[in-house]
């Protein structure tokens, strides 16, 4: 496995400031945003797509660097009930799947995105509960007349590009637990798995290690951001989970985002990553800094020392005990 980094988190520097800034750190892989949430700043995709001569500048940049790009991330909501938001985030999705077919990239990192709860709906609808009647009858709109039918056309796009899709299973998405990224997969095809971020499954109550072990076990892992969360166990006892205090509040939050090793131990980062070894996921560790107590720099740093600790350099040898 290799440690990578979302470098979103360095958006303040050139692309070849942050490489060569990573690459001193002993990162091996980048994940590069190309729009949406993310951004662009260090990969436009007007800059890129259909442009050799751009396209061989950033491979020579990271070949100076020693490294390679994991994936290109992307997310927004494509099936948002605006016209003009879908389709402007179905544009990028699409253009990312083609740049990263271009640039011999094999994944493409996205939310799922959430609907309405109707036809009729202005504003996306994130629904949680099955009753009253009317909300599980949304829900059951918002897979099958929405979802379900942009999902299976995206996937078959992505495959004729030879392009896998990460969907991030994110609150406030329609996919934002394991289950639900299975039932997406099996109405769409393989190329439909996920970028893997324990953060936003920790504080929903998702065992991080048997998540992986059931999308593992259907090779639904595509891609894997490394990133922690905190849970602040006197404000859930107060308040619950489903928190919208402002993430720059956070003394009053019931869980924050941390640097990795500031929300777990080393060890149930050994756990995670040994368990990854195990479904058969070798990719890259991509460190997405989301830490408002600490600078992007510092957590990036802390978050590579701990992981350079848990990842294995190696394969394993033959079982010569057995």
């Amino acid at each position: 496995m290799d440690i990578g980094v979302l470098t979103v988190a360095l958006a303040d520097e050139s692309l070849p400031d942050a490489l060569a800034y990573l690459s001193d750190h002993g990162v091996g892989a980048v994940e590069l945003g190309c729009g949406g949430f993310p951004g662009d700043a260090h990969l436009p995709r007007a800059e890129y797509l259909d442009n050799e001569e751009s396209q061989e500048e950033l491979q020579n940049a990271l070949d100076e660097h020693d490294l390679y790009v994991s994936a290109l991330s992307v997310h927004n909501n494509p099936i948002h009930p605006d016209d003009e938001k879908s389709e402007d985030a179905d544009n990028e999705l699409r253009e990312a799947i083609r740049l990263a077919s271009q640039l011999g990239v094999d994944t493409v990192n996205t939310f799922s995105g959430l609907p309405a709860g109707g036809p009729n709906d202005e504003v996306p609808n994130w629904i949680t509960a099955p009753w009253p009647n009317e909300h599980h009858e949304a829900h059951e709109y918002q897979w099958n007349e929405v979802a379900i039918p942009y999902w299976s056309e995206l996937a078959a796009f992505a495959d004729d590009h030879g392009v896998n899709v990460g969907i991030e299973m994110h609150p406030n998405m329609l996919v934002h637990e394991p289950r639900g990224l299975l039932r997406l997969r099996e109405a769409t095809n393989d190329r439909i798995g996920a970028n893997f971020d324990p953060s936003h499954l920790i504080w929903q109550g998702i065992d991080i290690t048997d998540a992986i072990r059931l999308l593992g076990d259907a090779d639904a892992i595509h891609h894997f951001h490394a990133k922690d969360v905190k849970t602040y166990a006197s404000q859930v006892r107060e308040k619950g989970i489903l928190d919208t205090t402002p993430y720059t509040d956070e003394a009053d939050r019931s869980w924050l985002f941390r640097s990795i090793g500031y929300g777990h131990g080393e060890e149930f980062w050994k756990d995670v990553v040994s368990t990854l070894r195990m479904v058969g996921y070798d990719g890259a560790l991509s460190i997405e800094h989301e830490d408002s107590l600490t600078s992007s720099r510092e957590g990036l740093e802390k978050a590579i020392e701990l992981l350079d600790r848990t990842v294995f350099e190696t394969t394993p040898g033959e079982v010569y005990w057995t």
